[in-house]
C-alpha cells in the first residue's frame, strides 16, 4: 500500500511540474506535495519561474497558508531537493527545518553539485528518505535538464508533419496544410516548451514564417536561422524586432551587413560536406544559454541533424493522407540506405491521438 501511495503522489508531482514548462529553463521541472503526519494533503506546488521559489517551498507555503501543522509529515518531490545555495536557499535545509519525518523522491538530481548530496543531508538529519519512485517517468520529465547536466549540450528535437507515406510536401512544394488545426495547435505547445526554434533559410524563403508561439501566456522561443551564405531576405518576418532574440548562423566569411541590428550573427566553420558544422553551432548556442532546440525545417536540414547524431527526440505528426509521389519531399534526406538493417532506429515513447492525425514521439535508440 505504501508503494502505491508513493507512486500516486509522485505521479501528481509530475503533473504539477509540467505547469512550469517554458518558464523555468535552465532549471528542471519539479513538482511537490506535502502531507501532514496523518497522510492528509496539506499543500502542493511546482517550480513556476526561473529564479523564483522551488516546488518544495511553494508546497510548504501553501500548507502554512492553510494553517496545517506539517511537522512529522511527508513531502513528495519529483526530483531530489537541492542542497546548495543558488538563486534560492537549499530546499533540503528547509525540509529539515520544517520537521518532516519522511521524504519521497522520484529521481536523483543529475547536477553534480547536487547529485546525492541532498539525499545525504536529509538522511544525516534523521529523515526517512525513499528514492526511485516512478524514476523513469521522472527522468523523462527532465530529459532536457539531464542532457544539459551530463553532456553540457543542448537537447535537440525535430518536429515534422507528414502524410502517411512520409512526405512533407508535394514535388511543387505545396504543404499547407498537411495536418489538422488540432495538430498545429499542439506544435504551439512545443514551441512554448523549447528555448529556441531553429530552421533553415530555405524554409524562411519558401514560407516566410514568424516562428512565434501563439498560445495564451506562451513564450516566444529564441529564433535561430541557418543561412550559410546570407541569402535570407532582411525583411523576412522572422527578423521582426519583437523583443525575442534572433540568431543567424553563417559561414565565417559571409557578408551580413544587410540584416537588422537586432539580429545576432554566429560565425560557424564548414563541415566535410561544405555545410555549417552543426555540432559547433549547437555548442555555441549552448554557450549562449540555449538549453533546448526545436528544429522545424526541411528534409535536408533535418537529415543533416540526424546524420550528425545530434537529435534526441522526434515529434512526428502524421496525417491520414497519401501522395504516392516518388518526387515529393521527404522529412529527412541525405541517406542512401540499401540494406534494411542499416535503417536508423528510434524508440517510440508515446503515441498521441490528435484526430484525424496522430503524433508519434520517439527518441534515439542507444
Amino acid at each position: 500500500m505504501t508503494q502505491k501511495n508513493n507512486e500516486k503522489f509522485i505521479k501528481k508531482c509530475i503533473t504539477l511540474a509540467k505547469k512550469g514548462e517554458g518558464k523555468v529553463s535552465p532549471n528542471p521541472l519539479v513538482g511537490a506535495i506535502v502531507t501532514d503526519k496523518n497522510g492528509v494533503v496539506a499543500g502542493y506546488g511546482w517550480h513556476k519561474k526561473y529564479g523564483e521559489a522551488h516546488a518544495e517551498v511553494n508546497a510548504v507555503n501553501m500548507a502554512k497558508e492553510n494553517n496545517v501543522d506539517i511537522k512529522g509529515g511527508t513531502i513528495y518531490v519529483s526530483l531530489e531537493p537541492c542542497s546548495h545555495q543558488g538563486k534560492t536557499p537549499p530546499c533540503a535545509d528547509m525540509i529539515i527545518k520544517e520537521g518532516f519525518k519522511k521524504v519521497v523522491i522520484g529521481c536523483v538530481d543529475p547536477n553534480p553539485v547536487v547529485s546525492g548530496n541532498g539525499i545525504k543531508k536529509l538522511k544525516n538529519a534523521g529523515i526517512e528518505v525513499v528514492t526511485g519512485v516512478l524514476e523513469n517517468e521522472c527522468k523523462a520529465l527532465n530529459e532536457i535538464f539531464i542532457k544539459n547536466q551530463t553532456e553540457q549540450r543542448p537537447f535537440v528535437a525535430i518536429k515534422t508533419a507528414t502524410t502517411q507515406d512520409g512526405y512533407i510536401a508535394t514535388s511543387t512544394g505545396s504543404s499547407k496544410w498537411i495536418t489538422s488545426e488540432k495538430s498545429r495547435n499542439y506544435v504551439q505547445k512545443l514551441r512554448n516548451k523549447y528555448d529556441a526554434i531553429l530552421t533553415g533559410s530555405g524554409t524562411i524563403i519558401a514560407d516566410n514564417p514568424s516562428l512565434t508561439c501563439r498560445i495564451k501566456n506562451g513564450r516566444n522561443p529564441i529564433r535561430v536561422i541557418i543561412d550559410s551564405k546570407g541569402i535570407t531576405p532582411a525583411d523576412a518576418k522572422v527578423f521582426n524586432n519583437d523583443g525575442t532574440k534572433v540568431y543567424l548562423a553563417v559561414f565565417e566569411n559571409t557578408n551580413t551587413q544587410k540584416y537588422p541590428d537586432n539580429v545576432i550573427i554566429i560565425k560557424c566553420p564548414k563541415n566535410d560536406e561544405n555545410k555549417i558544422d552543426l555540432e559547433v553551432l549547437t555548442q555555441k548556442l549552448y554557450e549562449k544559454g540555449i538549453r533546448s532546440i526545436l528544429v522545424e525545417a526541411g528534409g535536408k536540414l533535418n537529415g543533416a541533424f540526424i546524420k550528425a547524431e545530434l537529435v534526441d527526440r522526434l515529434y512526428h505528426f502524421i496525417a491520414p493522407k497519401l501522395l504516392a509521389d516518388s518526387t515529393g519531399k521527404k522529412f529527412a534526406e541525405g541517406y542512401n540506405v540499401t540494406d534494411i538493417n542499416q535503417a536508423l532506429k528510434y524508440e517510440i515513447t508515446n503515441i498521441c491521438n490528435l484526430k484525424p492525425d496522430i503524433l508519434i514521439e520517439a527518441r534515439l535508440s542507444t
